[in-house]
C-alpha cells in the first residue's frame, strides 16, 4: 500500500473518531438535561404524593379516633345498664327470698290447720258412728246402696221413656222406609197362565200332529208330559200343563215340527230332546240375567241354574224369578236406609224361593229347601239363614232376615201382583177366622198378613197358660186339615189379663 493512502487513511479515522467523540458529548449533555428534568418532576409528584398521603392518613387517623371514643361511650353506657340490671335483679332476688319465706310460713300453717281439721273429722266420725251405732265402711255401704236404688230408678224411667218414643218413631219410620221402597220400584201386574196357545198357518198341519189314530199326538204328549187340544179353538193348538218347563219344552217341540213339517213319532222324540237342550239354556241365561239385574256376582252355578229355574214358575199366577227379582231391588233400597248389609239382603232376597224349583223333587217346605240348597252349593250362611228364615215358622236373627219377610209381603201383597180376586181373598180370610172361633173360650179373632197369620184372643177366665199353648196347637192341626193355602200360616194365641181401677 501507498504510505501516503495509508497516512491518509489514518488521518481520516482519526479525525472521524473526534468527530464523533464530539457528537456524542453533545448528545450525552442532552440526556443529562432531560434526565435532570425527569428528576426535578418524579420528585415533585412525590412530594405531591406524600403529602396528600399524610393528610388521608391524618383523616383516617381522626376517624379512628372518633370511632374509638364512640365505642368507649357505647361500652360505658353498657356497662352501666348491667349494672342497673344486676341491681334491679338483686332486689327481685330479696323479694322471692322475701316471698319463699312467707309461704314457707303458710305451708306451716296450713299443715297446722290441715291436722286440726284431721281431728275435728274424726271426732266427728267417732261421734257419728256412736250416734248410729254403724262403722264407716257400713255407712258407705248403705250410702251406696241409696244412691245405687235411686240411679236405678232414674234410668229404668229413661229407658221406658226411650222405649216408648221409640216405639213410636219406628213405627212411622218403618212406615215412611216401606212407602219409599215401593215409590221407587214399578213392576208389572201378573198374566201368567196354565196354558200355552200355538198358532197354526195351515189346518193342514192339525191333521199332521194328531197323525194316523192320534198316534203322532200320544207321542208328543209322552214325550214330554203336556196335555195338547187341537180341536178346541180354530187354529189354535192349546198346551195345558201346571208345570210351565214341560209347557215351554212341548211349545218349542210343537213350533219346530210345525216349521220342519216332518212329524212322526222318531221325529218328535229328537224334537222334544232338542227343546230340552234349549230350555235348560234359557234357565242358565234367566239364571244370569235375574243375578246381573240385581247386581250379585260370584253365585255358585249350580245356585244360578236353580235361580233360572224359576222363571218357569209361578206362584197364585206371580212369576217367582220376577218376584224374586222385584223383593232383590226392595230389600237393597230398605237395608241402605236401616243400615243393614245391603249385598246380603239382596243375594238373600234374590234366592230366597231357591226351593220352589225343588220342592215336586225334595220333601219339605220351600224356605228350608233354600237354606239346604244354599249351604250345599256354597253360599254365604247369613244368606242361607236370611232366606230360610224368611217364613214365620223359623225365628229371624238378623236385620236382613227380617228385611226379606217385609219385602216378601210387599212384592206379594201389592195390588195385581197375584191372581186372586177380591172375593176369594175375602171368602179365605173369612174361613180361616171361622176355624178358630169354633173352639171354646175365644174371644175374638183376627185373620192378618194376608191369611199368612191368624191372631186369637181368648177369655183369660175360661183359658189358662197352658191351655193357650193346647188350644194353638189345636187350631194350627185343625187349619192343616181343612183348609188348603201356600206357605205356612202362623197362630197366635193371646192371653190378656187387665186390672182397671180409678183414683178418686
Amino acid at each position: 500500500m501507498d504510505p501516503i493512502t495509508l497516512v491518509l487513511a489514518v488521518a481520516g479515522i482519526a479525525i472521524g473518531f473526534g468527530a464523533n467523540q464530539t457528537i456524542t458529548k453533545k448528545k450525552l449533555g442532552s440526556a443529562e438535561e432531560a434526565v435532570e428534568k425527569e428528576l426535578k418532576k418524579a420528585k415533585k409528584e412525590a412530594d405531591k404524593a406524600i403529602s396528600e398521603a399524610r393528610e388521608e392518613a391524618a383523616q383516617l387517623a381522626e376517624g379512628a379516633r372518633k370511632d374509638e371514643t364512640n365505642r368507649r361511650k357505647e361500652i360505658k353506657e353498657i356497662e352501666q345498664r348491667l349494672l342497673d340490671r344486676q341491681v334491679s335483679l338483686d332486689k327481685k332476688l330479696d323479694e322471692i327470698d322475701k316471698r319463699a319465706e312467707g309461704l314457707r310460713k303458710g305451708e306451716d300453717e296450713v299443715e297446722a290447720l290441715k291436722n286440726e281439721i284431721r281431728d275435728i273429722r274424726g271426732k266427728q266420725q267417732e261421734k257419728l258412728e256412736k250416734i248410729a251405732k254403724l262403722s264407716k265402711s257400713d255407712a258407705a255401704d248403705k250410702l251406696m246402696q241409696m244412691t245405687e236404688r235411686d240411679i236405678r230408678n232414674d234410668m229404668t224411667g229413661l229407658i221406658n221413656k226411650l222405649q216408648n218414643e221409640a216405639k213410636d218413631l219406628a213405627e212411622e219410620k218403618a212406615g215412611a222406609i216401606i212407602v219409599e221402597a215401593m215409590e221407587r220400584m214399578a213392576s208389572e201386574v201378573t198374566a201368567e197362565r196354565t196354558v200355552t196357545a200355538v198358532k197354526l198357518e195351515d189346518e193342514e198341519m192339525k191333521g199332521r200332529i194328531i197323525g194316523k189314530e192320534g198316534r203322532n199326538i200320544q207321542a208328543l204328549q209322552r214325550a214330554t208330559g203336556v196335555d195338547i187340544m187341537v180341536d178346541d179353538t180354530p187354529g189354535m193348538i192349546i198346551l195345558s200343563s201346571f208345570d210351565p218347563v214341560r209347557r215351554e219344552v212341548a211349545r218349542q217341540s210343537l213350533e219346530l215340527l210345525l216349521k220342519d213339517g216332518r212329524v212322526h213319532p222318531g221325529r218328535i222324540e229328537e224334537v222334544v230332546e232338542k227343546a230340552q237342550k234349549n230350555v235348560q239354556k234359557e234357565v242358565t241365561r234367566a239364571g244370569e240375567d235375574a243375578a246381573r239385574e240385581v247386581g250379585i256376582i260370584g253365585i255358585p252355578r249350580e245356585i244360578i241354574e236353580l235361580l233360572g229355574e224359576l222363571k218357569f214358575r209361578t206362584s197364585y199366577g206371580q212369576n217367582v224369578l220376577k218376584h224374586s227379582t222385584e223383593m232383590a231391588h226392595i230389600a237393597g233400597i230398605i237395608a241402605e236406609e236401616v243400615g243393614a248389609n245391603v249385598k246380603t239382603a239382596k243375594y238373600a232376597a234374590l234366592v230366597h224361593d231357591l226351593g220352589k224349583a225343588l220342592t215336586h223333587k225334595v220333601e219339605g217346605k220351600h224356605h228350608h229347601i233354600s237354606g239346604e240348597m244354599l249351604r250345599k252349593y256354597g253360599a254365604p250362611e247369613e244368606v242361607a239363614l236370611a232366606a230360610e228364615q224368611h217364613h214365620d215358622d223359623v225365628e229371624a236373627t238378623s236385620t236382613e232376615a227380617i228385611i226379606i219377610r217385609v219385602v216378601d209381603a210387599i212384592s206379594a201383597a201389592r195390588p195385581g201382583a197375584r191372581n186372586v180376586s177380591a172375593e176369594n181373598f175375602a171368602e179365605r180370610m173369612k174361613d180361616l177366622e171361622n176355624v178358630a172361633n169354633g173352639f171354646p173360650g175365644i174371644d175374638k179373632s183376627y185373620a192378618i198378613s194376608a191369611g199368612r197369620e191368624i191372631r186369637v184372643f181368648v177369655k183369660p177366665g175360661q183359658i189358662d197358660d197352658l191351655s193357650a199353648i193346647k188350644l194353638a196347637r189345636d187350631i194350627a192341626t185343625k187349619i192343616e186339615a181343612s183348609m188348603q193355602y201356600p206357605g205356612t200360616i202362623k197362630v197366635n194365641v193371646i192371653r190378656e189379663t187387665r186390672a182397671i181401677e180409678f183414683a178418686k
